[in-house]
């Protein structure tokens, strides 16, 4: 590693449609088209009232569209028609299909709005994949 200097990388920019199941570290410029809340609990136990939401939030850019699940302060974020920035994003498989995902690791960002329309024929939460083990000999 001769090219290991301290500090932060340029990040580099993913399309949806080159989202692969098992995959993570992503940074995507996406365009919200729907948002769906899923679940939203409140728990009073302690001094602060914990709330948790879930929301699934389909995404896209001009190559495809994929599910977000946004959790608790991200559902905020992620109104119809804004356009966000992904950082660090990850793929979860949820019932064979792929969902995108922040976790803690990453961040989701408002940007401006951009200037691409949505490929809403390419959804690749659509696609249903199997987890098939393959035996080397």
């Amino acid at each position: 590693m001769a090219d290991s200097k301290a500090g932060l990388r340029k990040p580099v920019f993913t399309k949806v449609d080159q989202l692969r199941p098992g995959t993570s570290g992503h940074t995507l410029t996406v365009k919200v088209v729907s948002t769906k809340m899923v679940l939203q609990k409140g728990r009073a136990d302690g001094p602060q009232v914990r709330q948790m939401r879930i929301a699934e939030c389909l995404v896209g850019d001009e190559t495809g569209m994929i599910i977000f699940t946004a959790r608790n302060d991200q559902v905020n974020l992620m109104e119809e028609g804004a356009t966000v920035t992904l950082r660090n994003a990850k793929i979860d498989m949820f019932k064979g299909s792929m969902r995108l995902a922040v976790d803690k690791w990453g961040r989701v960002e408002v940007t401006e709005p951009a200037s691409f329309t949505v490929k809403e024929d390419n959804n690749l939460s659509l696609i249903e994949y199997e987890l098939v083990n393959v035996v080397e000999e």
